[in-house]
């Protein structure tokens, strides 16, 4: 875009969903290790559920400015494909191919990129869900065009819904038997919901869950939602906030009490992944979460000297950032960790954690900024690499 078409608070937004994925992965560190799933001390199971509510909402800040911009299409669907080909195709693979070469043994990691993504690398997941949602987009954008309010509504109303249907199936399932996946990483067996069988996975709402939630969001935000005046934000942005961080916070902290009977405590990398169910992508808490600080993200209108030369090329670059940022934090992490100590042992004792983590967020996104900004402005080549 130009600078006079730009939509100022989606460039806020997309530096702010990058910031929140370096927090992310700066406190995975501190729930996963040794066997898989390690936390250290009560303080750090506080902290990094704390860190994780904040975070959680950045993967659906991304596909909510995705869709806000580019929903319904506004070109032909095969100059579509061809711009979006060049801008995530292109630099995904270099990033894989390199992730690939780095971590891990290369030629297996090659071996299994032949059905999924280098799991040493596991945010490029990201990238996978985000085709798919672009090769949903031609095929909705005409009913797009054309939807009203309330129509639109009523599906965002199903798709909500469908967040709800994790506590349904805990609070169902019992003691359901668990299924282990390639990556050892398990999952409950899901409690079967209207019309779901051992023979059919395709339930009443499976064509309503995941990530088109958002996609939609974007779109009733753009066409039905108005300028709203700072009191009618926290009208809805509070009650947001403070239910889903409750349910995100709440659920998670509780999961890690419920297992770690005494510190440290350490065990199996399911422990994490099951600890991590209040915090999907796919769950109210999450979505109430992006609900709120999207809301609250749009009321920022600095258009300045700092949002032209910082905001704007981070923005620009947020693609490649995304892509190349594991790399670069996974050295701060390790710095900061050798240098300050770890858990209620280090240098700050009970805030040794919270410190680190936020240096470990906040070193990653200016290096990993500056890097994808210089390499963008290499000719030919520059944005085939970072976007």
């Amino acid at each position: 875009m130009r600078n006079e078409q730009r939509e100022v608070w989606i460039d806020w937004m997309r530096v702010v969903a990058c910031l929140l994925v370096m927090l992310v992965h700066s406190t995975e560190p501190f729930y996963l290790g040794g066997e898989g799933s390690r936390v250290l001390t009560r303080g750090d199971a506080f902290w990094v559920s704390f860190f994780e509510m904040i975070s959680r909402a950045c993967v659906p800040l991304f596909v909510v400015a995705s869709s806000y911009l580019q929903f319904p299409l506004h070109y032909p669907t095969g100059e579509f494909f061809r711009r979006r080909a060049v801008r995530i195709l292109i630099p995904f693979a270099v990033w894989t191919v390199f992730y690939a070469l780095v971590w891990g043994e290369p030629v297996e990691n090659f071996r299994s990129l032949l059905l999924n993504f280098n799991y040493a690398a596991g945010h490029l997941w990201f990238v996978y869900m985000l085709c798919g949602l672009y090769l949903l987009m031609p095929l909705l954008s005409p009913w797009a065009e054309k939807v009203g309010k309330k129509e639109l509504g009523f599906y965002l109303g199903l798709c909500l819904l469908t967040t709800i249907l994790p506590y349904v199936r805990e609070a169902f399932g019992g003691s359901a038997p668990v299924i282990y996946g390639p990556t050892g990483i398990p999952n409950p067996a899901r409690y079967p919901l209207w019309g779901e069988a051992s023979w059919n996975a395709y339930g009443l709402l499976y064509y309503f869950s995941g990530f088109i939630f958002y996609l939609l969001m974007g779109l009733y935000l753009r066409r039905f939602v108005g300028e709203l005046s700072w009191k009618k934000t926290w009208a809805v942005v509070a009650p947001c906030l403070i239910a889903g961080g409750a349910l995100t916070f709440g659920g998670f902290y509780r999961r890690i009490l419920a297992d770690a009977v005494s510190f440290p405590f350490e065990g199996p990398v399911g422990f994490a992944a099951l600890w991590e169910t209040p915090i999907c992508n796919d769950t109210i808490g999450v979505a109430l979460m992006t609900i709120g600080t999207m809301l609250l993200l749009r009321k920022l209108s600095s258009s300045g000297s700092f949002y032209r030369k910082a905001v704007v090329p981070a923005s620009e670059a947020g693609y490649g950032i995304y892509l190349s940022h594991l790399f670069i934090l996974l050295f701060f992490s390790g710095l900061y960790r050798n240098a300050m100590g770890v858990g209620e042992a280090g240098i700050l004792g009970f805030w040794t954690t919270p410190a680190e983590i936020l240096l470990i967020t906040v070193s990653s996104f200016v290096c990993t900024a500056v890097f994808c900004i210089v390499v963008r402005k290499i000719p030919r080549v520059g944005r085939w690499i970072v976007g």
